[in-house]
């Protein structure tokens, strides 16, 4: 029924997108921790040199890129590095709200330029969707796409930090994919923890910035409300490929098939009904979703117990074949709890103070087109800061918008630095 060779391109393309293929670099890990307070405490694992550095947009770019829609679009577009990176795994105390603040174990990466300013910019970047515990930013050189805000940012003079979220990297927690709350308290108190850890190194930030792609984009509008909740002054965000209606974008998927839907799809919503019926406790809810036959090849995604190559394997790459008939009619009206839930977790529906790009593809096989615009009609129609809809172009997959979303957003942030917060 499906054609061989465009069902094996698209297993290399999905395959690339989430494990991040491309050379590994060489880290020192020095298994020495230090303490910083009761909960809070880091390690050295590596340091990138600009050699390598300038490697990730070089060779390991190309390898990222080479299924893409746009594989040589990118090439050469970006700056040489001018520092070295330190790397820091950070191991943090956190609480679980959804499970009445259970306290809890998270980790996540701190990367600082070896410059001798002591005075930085800093940018969180919230990684998008991984099917594995360990491609998350506290392990680097199993994350492509970290690796780019590294070679990007870092290499360029901030400090980057990045969360792996509850269930990933050092967590012993269910992944809490697409979770809300979870997801905001993770986010949150990595970026304090990350404070004062450069506090004890005597570091200072004058500037904080926010990015992130795909479930990460849909994480940074978490994370910012939150922020702007708190009161937490933030200087500019962008977001790329951000599905930040879930609702709308889950629908679309079930419920409007199109040729280029992502044939990684079917493990995304494995992920997110499970998660759901862990952190919501929707006991049943993978049975009610997922037709029988695809039940165990769920739950062992799920729970690390096999890769997303095998998943693939055992089920069908269109969403419409994995999913019960009854389920994808429910969410045309959207009142079932799962449903509910997920138009409850939309991040863009509040009016915000910090200015805001967004960044869509004509071709992306993940957010539609008109989710990427959301976000800025609602600051339009609440009078909030500036928000624009940057479009990376007719042929910008999902890794296109991303690459496009890294370049324009990093000479953004950049016109902010000689500004005072």
């Amino acid at each position: 029924m499906r054609n061989s060779h465009s069902r094996l391109a698209k297993i290399i393309i999905a395959v690339l997108f989430f494990l991040g293929l491309g050379m590994q670099t060489q880290a020192v890990e020095t298994k020495t921790w230090v303490k910083v307070n009761s909960g809070l405490e880091y390690e050295l694992i590596a340091t990138y040199d600009q050699k390598k550095l300038d490697q990730i947009l070089g060779i390991e770019l190309d390898s990222f890129m080479s299924s893409s829609t746009q594989p040589d679009t990118y090439r050469n577009k970006f700056v040489p590095s001018k520092f070295a990176v330190n790397l820091y795994r950070v191991r943090y105390r956190s609480v679980i709200p959804e499970l009445n603040n259970q306290p809890t174990i998270a980790s996540g990466l701190l990367a600082i330029p070896v410059t001798e300013s002591k005075t930085l910019p800093l940018v969180s970047y919230q990684h998008g969707t991984v099917f594995n515990k360990n491609f998350v930013p506290s392990s680097p050189d199993q994350s492509m796409e970290t690796r780019i805000m590294l070679a990007v940012f870092a290499a360029q003079g901030y400090v980057v930090v990045g969360a792996d979220y509850f269930g990933r990297g050092l967590s012993d927690l269910p992944d809490s994919y697409l979770v809300k709350d979870s997801t905001r308290q993770a986010t949150f108190d990595m970026l304090w923890s990350a404070k004062d850890i450069l506090d004890s190194m005597q570091l200072k930030i004058n500037h904080f910035f926010m990015s992130g792609w795909s479930q990460g984009g849909w994480v940074t509008m978490q994370f910012l409300k939150k922020l702007d909740i708190v009161g937490v002054s933030v200087t500019a965000v962008a977001a790329a490929s951000a599905p930040v209606d879930i609702y709308l974008t889950m629908n679309r998927w079930v419920n409007n098939y199109q040729p280029v839907d992502a044939v990684y799809l079917p493990g995304v919503v494995a992920l997110q009904l499970q998660a759901q019926e862990f952190y919501m406790k929707q006991v049943g809810l993978l049975e009610s979703a997922v037709k029988p036959q695809f039940l165990q090849a769920s739950r062992d995604l799920y729970q690390g117990k096999i890769d997303w190559e095998s998943f693939f394997k055992l089920t069908p790459a269109k969403l419409q074949d994995y999913l019960r008939p009854e389920f994808a009619n429910s969410g045309l009206l959207g009142d079932s709890p799962y449903w509910q839930v997920l138009d409850n977790n939309q991040a863009y529906r509040w009016k915000s103070v910090v200015p805001l790009r967004t960044y869509y593809g004509g071709r992306d096989e993940v957010t539609p087109k008109v989710i990427g615009q959301l976000p800025e009609a609602t600051q339009k129609l609440l009078g909030g800061a500036s928000a624009s809809s940057v479009y990376a172009g007719d042929q910008a997959d999902h890794r296109g918008v991303f690459l496009y979303g890294v370049i324009d957003q990093k000479k953004w942030f950049d016109t902010f630095l000689s500004k005072n917060m």
